[in-house]
Formats: structure tokens, sequence, C-alpha cells
């Protein structure tokens, strides 16, 4: 038994450090209200109105029929990164090795989490754009990095530019995270403006992480892969699975892309924390590759035409909102109320019943903006706009 006295024994703290630098999700805290109350408007969840489509449904159940309900190898079935690599190959013309350089994971966020415990030790950077989806700091964190913010606006339709990732970086730069499409924004980046990213990344010899699972869902303009860049297969991660455009968020199945030593490292955390995806969403996840296009072209159809409703509604009551080309949120400013963020996403829940995420659940820069999901019935967003409408004359400055 120690011999010194209780106050000069050394405290130990019952939780990590790393944790205890992590805010709670700015999400959440609206979502624990919205809970409490009924007749709400939800413009807060980002996740599709549609319910899976049948024939994937019916792939899974079929599967659990004929008892597929054990595991599966650790990068995922033969016949899921297969197929996977030839939508990759068909789409991009990538050309991965399915046995090597594919991982099927738990969603995009398990993806998200194993590159960065896989590629970040302690001490190296990471440079990000801010907003950003809300997992990106946290995620850098908890491997050991810091998280590096590049400051994006409206007026540059909230994309990240070279100059700014340039200017950040240092001997400890390790990688640069963007998503493309962006969440919260809606922001595409142009293939022009990814060419000067992807030549920082080879002559700093800087890994790229690129998050693009909502790279289905575009609106008139060109999504660009950004591992098709020259010379940025190997250097670069992708990101990406069957959540969103797919209406797959509860089946949690998402995939990583990379080279083989990165794939590697993900895959050893991966067997010793998920193990697998389940089997029968990953069946579920073959049947969405091999005939889902017709039905993820339908839900884009009908999300283009609610995202083209909303913002001209949120312009029209006077909370400005430059067009987002691609997921399905719209960013509106609602500095002309002079509120913050989270004074008017929650006044506006209070008051009229509608839900949406205040900016700085996304990083500092989203201070300012509140982020509306479209990813609903057209009804129901007219009548959010009808009663935003009220909330905003009521708050004029």
């Amino acid at each position: 038994m120690s011999t010194r006295p209780r106050s000069q024994r050394r405290k130990y703290g019952l939780t990590s450090k790393r944790v205890e630098q992590l805010s709670p999700s700015g999400i959440r805290r609206f979502f624990d209200l919205l809970a409490s109350m009924e007749e709400v408007i939800s413009l807060g969840v980002g996740e599709p109105d549609f319910v899976t489509p049948w024939h994937i449904r019916e792939a899974a159940i079929y599967s659990l029929e004929k008892g597929y309900t054990m595991y599966t190898s650790n990068l995922g079935m033969p016949e899921l990164r297969q197929e996977l690599s030839r939508y990759l190959r068909d789409n991009y013309e990538l050309g991965y090795n399915p046995d090597s350089e594919l991982l099927i994971t738990v969603g995009v966020s398990e993806g998200l989490d194993l590159a960065m415990r896989a590629i970040v030790n302690t001490g190296d950077e990471v440079i990000m754009p801010d907003p950003c989806y809300v997992s990106y700091s946290p995620c850098v964190i908890l491997a050991g990095g810091t998280p590096i913010m590049v400051p994006t606006s409206e007026e540059n339709n909230f994309e990240i530019s070279a100059a700014d990732i340039e200017a950040r970086v240092t001997s400890k730069t390790k990688a640069i995270l963007i998503g493309n499409p962006a969440n919260p924004t809606g922001a595409v980046i142009p293939k022009d403006k990814l060419l000067p990213i992807a030549d920082i990344a080879r002559r700093h010899k800087l890994l790229v992480i690129c998050d693009e699972i909502y790279a289905k869902l575009i609106y008139g303009v060109e999504h660009t892969c950004l591992a098709t860049l020259p010379e940025m297969k190997e250097s670069t991660i992708l990101l990406s699975g069957f959540s969103k455009a797919y209406a797959m968020t509860g089946w949690r199945i998402g995939y990583a892309a990379a080279s083989a030593e990165v794939i590697a490292s993900m895959t050893k955390i991966h067997q010793y924390t998920m193990m697998c995806a389940p089997i029968m969403v990953q069946v579920a996840a073959i049947e969405a590759l091999k005939s889902g296009d017709a039905s993820v072209a339908e839900m884009v159809e009908e999300y283009n035409q609610r995202r083209l409703i909303i913002v001209q509604g949120l312009n029209n009551i006077g909370l400005s909102c430059f067009e987002p080309r691609g997921a399905f949120y719209a960013f509106p400013s609602i500095k002309s109320t002079g509120m913050t963020s989270e004074e008017f996403a929650e006044n506006l829940l209070i008051e009229e019943k509608v839900a949406v995420v205040p900016g700085t659940a996304f990083g500092q820069c989203g201070e300012g903006y509140v982020r509306c999901c479209y990813a609903t019935s057209l009804a129901d967003i007219e009548e959010a706009l009808s009663r935003m409408k009220r909330f905003v004359d009521r708050h004029k400055k």
C-alpha cells in the first residue's frame, strides 16, 4: 500500500484524454429536442425518405432464407469485391484488385475511422475543409492526429482551394481529407480545382482521403473521382458506400479502395473490431451494384425537383442560399435574422416545429448558416418553407 499522502498520489482520469477533447455532436442535441415534440417537420436528418428498393431488400431476405448467417472474409465477400471492382472499372476506369485493394466496411463512417487509424501517427496533421461532415475532425483526433481546418465560404461555393491547402502544409502534414460532394454544403469540387489539389498531394507526398458517398447524387455537373487524376490512384483512399444513393442508411455498408499496403493496414484494425460486415447486407449490396441504377436515377430526379424548390423557397423568404450541386442538403445563410446558428435552429424548432441543423455542428465556418436536408417529401418541404417564412418575418431586424 502506498505510504504517500492521498493528495500526493497520482490521479488518473477515468476516460481517455483524446475522447475528452471531443465535443458532443451538435446534431444529436437537436434530435433529442425533436424526440420530445409532436408534429415536427424534420429537415435535419441526412437520410433518404425512400425505402430501400424492393429488389435489394428481397436479395437480403432470400439470403436469410438460404441460411446466410455466417461470417465472411474480413475483406468482405469475394463476389461483392469482384462486383465492386467491376463497378469502379466501368464507372471510373479504375482498376482495383478485389483481393488486396478493396475492403468492405460497416458504412463509410467505419471506413473513415479505419483510414485515420491506419495512416496517422501521433502528432500528424490532416488538412480538411471547414465546414465539413461532423466525423472528420473527431476521427483524426481519436487516431492521435491534429485536424487542420481550411475555411471555405459561400462566395467560393464552399469549395476548398488548393492555395489555402498549400498554405497549411507543414512537415507534420500526413493527408488531405475532403468530401466530394460535400456534407453539409452540397458543394461539388470541379475537376479543374481538384487538379491543383492533387498536385499538392504529389509534390508533398501526401495521402488524400476522399469521401465520395454522395457521388451518384449530383445535379447538372460532372463528378470527378479524385483517384482518376494523374498519378493519384496509389495515394488516394477512396471511401464510398450504399447508404445515400441506394437509400440503405440503416444497412450500414460501405467500402474503401486504396493501395494494397493501406488496405492491409485498415484490415488489421477491421478484423479486431468489426471483423466483417453482416453477410446478408453484403448480399444486398451485390444486388444494388448489379441492378440498382434505375432506382438511383428515379431518386436523383426526385431530389433534383426538391432541390430547386427548397433553394428558391429559402431565397424567397430572405435566407440567401447558394445552389448546391450534390448530395441532398441546402445550406442557407441566416445572418439576416441577427441570430446565431444555434439560436436560429433552436427557436425555429420551438416556435414553428421545423428542425434544421445549426451550421456550427460542422465547424466554426458554419456559423451564420443552417443545414436543411431536402430528402423529404415535397409537401413537407413546402410546409416547412411556409413555417420558416413566418419565423423569419417575425424576427426580421
